[in-house]
């Protein structure tokens, strides 16, 4: 096939994979009225959400998530649905700074009801959309492509058929130019030092050893024992027996390539490598944490099937092992237990994934996408007492 990328380009100077028109609440009870409008108009999309305006330990995080997401250069414009508070103009005035896209503000307050938001809020969609459809993707750079890897109940194929088979596409993006983010710090633990030895240098490897170490200490501070609670039970079921063994697992995403770097949640992706993110294991907020970082694109594996997706990033799912991916293709974009059964190996399925991936940025579905699989959370942290 082709190696063309297509993309839309930003004025800013980033690339969309996608042209959407995300109608953003900016406080939980304005969640279904978002909805009601992105159900309403021609195309739009929508995400809902628990926080409700709060200052707590946890301000900082979520306005650089729901500003980053907001942001995505895979939207092409984002209409926010708010009260007017100061916090919530700070999530607005966030998101201009990280993206130049356009972005349009209903104000419950200056309306005065939820119905004239959202009457008016279909009309602002249904003309953000037409003018979407009317853009046109040229072709791109390979630097456009800023890919998140995600794994989700993996079992005791994933080290050996989905997560190397994405870690050789990873590293044919990297050598091409573009970004590749290899997050869940929880999904590590035990193989962070070889991780590190990977790093481009010894700063960033100690950071990748201290990312961990800093979560452990977290946990361990709350009386968890980390370690030994893992793996999950789900894990188990799947054959795994060690957290170190799920950890090399796991790892296997980032393929061979040098670490360029480590970042914190939803941090901005912006030059080409591969990178590590801080993100916790809970499939939903490091996916919505991969959005918020501009991070366009993500290839989710999995080894007991999982329908998670993203309202603005496609996702794309790949099987560990052929019985799951049989039982639940309306969910699973490729099998790579292919492997496993021996009819194909580990370079023809990465191949595969690459070409998939190619395919998919520039402009076929996702299953998550055709199921409208738009998964959206919040991660908040430890301290959540409100200041």
């Amino acid at each position: 096939m082709s190696n063309q990328l297509t993309a839309f380009e930003r004025s800013d100077g980033r690339w969309g994979l996608r042209n959407h028109v995300l109608i953003l609440p900016l406080h939980s009870a304005f969640s279904a009225t978002a909805r009601k409008i992105a159900d309403d108009s021609s195309g739009a999309v929508a995400v809902s959400h628990d926080w409700s305006g709060e200052i707590d330990g946890d301000f900082d995080r979520i306005v650089k998530t729901i500003s980053g997401f907001a942001a995505n250069p895979n939207n092409f414009a984002t209409i926010f649905i708010t009260i007017g508070t100061p916090n919530e103009l700070a999530i607005i005035e966030l998101a201009k700074k990280i993206g130049l896209g356009k972005f349009e503000v209903l104000n419950v307050a200056e309306l005065g009801s939820m119905s004239k938001i959202a009457d008016i809020g279909l009309q602002m969609a249904n003309s953000l959309l037409k003018e979407a459809k009317a853009s046109q993707r040229i072709s791109a750079p390979w630097s456009a492509i800023k890919l998140g890897q995600e794994c989700g109940g993996s079992d005791a194929l994933s080290g050996i058929t989905a997560n190397p088979a994405l870690g050789v596409a990873s590293d044919r993006l990297v050598e091409l130019g573009s970004s590749s983010v290899l997050g869940e710090t929880t999904e590590i633990l035990g193989a962070e030092h070889l991780l590190a030895a990977r790093a481009i240098t010894p700063e960033i490897g100690a950071r990748i050893v201290e990312t961990v170490a800093r979560y452990e200490r977290s946990i361990n501070y709350e009386g968890i024992d980390m370690r030994g609670a893992q793996p999950s039970r789900g894990n188990i079921e799947g054959g795994l027996t060690t957290l170190e063994e799920k950890s090399l697992g796991a790892a296997k995403k980032a393929g061979s390539a040098q670490f360029s770097g480590v970042f914190e949640y939803a941090d901005q992706v912006v030059n080409p490598g591969l990178y590590f993110m801080d993100t916790p294991g809970h499939d939903t907020e490091q996916l919505t944490g991969f959005a918020a970082a501009g991070i366009n694109i993500v290839v989710f594996t999995t080894g007991r099937g999982t329908p998670t997706g993203s309202a603005i990033v496609p996702t794309i799912k790949v099987a560990t092992n052929t019985t799951m991916a049989s039982a639940i293709p309306d969910l699973i974009d490729l099998n790579a237990g292919t492997i496993a059964d021996g009819l194909k190996t580990l370079a023809d399925v990465g191949g595969e994934l690459f070409d998939l991936i190619l395919e998919v940025a520039n402009g076929k579905l996702t299953k998550a996408e055709k199921g409208l699989h738009h998964e959206f959370s919040l991660s908040r942290m430890y301290n959540t007492v409100i200041r």
